[in-house]
């Protein structure tokens, strides 16, 4: 038989990141739950948020296989846009 106690598996409390946005676990960011106040945030227990960000990278991972040419890494497209002098492109 298979079973925990919520009490085990719940997550760590939220850390505020900026304005509105919360992490409990590293490198993956949540709406603030105190703003969620028409549709409240599930509980959930730490083994599901595990899964489903698996089954995310999982997916990524997928599409890229059977989509993508090639996968761009986000610093060096960052580089490249601040090199980048053509007029209208805007950096921040």
């Amino acid at each position: 038989m298979f079973g925990f106690t919520l009490k085990a598996q719940r997550p760590p409390d939220p850390e505020p990141v900026t304005d509105g946005v919360v992490q409990r676990f590293e490198h993956l960011y949540e709406i603030d739950p105190d703003r969620m106040q028409i549709f409240p945030q599930q509980e959930l227990p730490v083994w599901d948020t595990e899964r489903i960000v698996a089954a995310r990278w999982d997916h990524l991972a997928w599409i890229h296989d059977h989509f993508a040419d090639s996968v761009i890494d986000g610093d060096d497209m960052w580089a490249e846009l601040q090199n980048d002098d053509r007029p209208g492109l805007t950096r921040t």
